[in-house]
């Protein structure tokens, strides 16, 4: 099945999870999954939150995040990937100066 997020419908979320600023989002949702491509413009965050149901893996595009999980910080960049395993606590900061493009996958459990 081909998901072609050039042609889906922008969301700004304004504090994302608490966040700072703004995300500008495209997602495809089902009932197997959440697929987010997400745009940080640099300030902007996505805040820490838990994943209690679930799990989250991130894959950087472009730009820089710092990643906050378990009081623990990483920083990911184009080509890496982050992974949240359920029952964790995470969120991301662009702290860079480009935007910070990421693909995001949530599978509903």
């Amino acid at each position: 099945m081909l998901l072609d997020f050039e042609n889906m419908e922008e969301t700004v979320i304004h504090n994302f999870n608490g966040g700072e600023k703004d995300t500008r989002a495209k997602m495809y949702n089902d009932e197997n999954m959440r697929i987010l491509y997400g745009v940080l413009e640099p300030g902007a965050s996505i805040g820490i939150h838990e994943h209690t149901d679930n799990s989250e893996e991130v894959f950087c595009v472009s730009g820089q995040a710092t990643v906050y999980i378990d009081g623990k910080t990483e920083i990911l960049k184009a080509g890496q990937a982050h992974y949240c395993p359920k029952g964790h606590k995470h969120g991301m900061k662009n702290e860079g100066t480009e935007d910070l493009i990421i693909f995001g996958v949530v599978p509903k459990q």
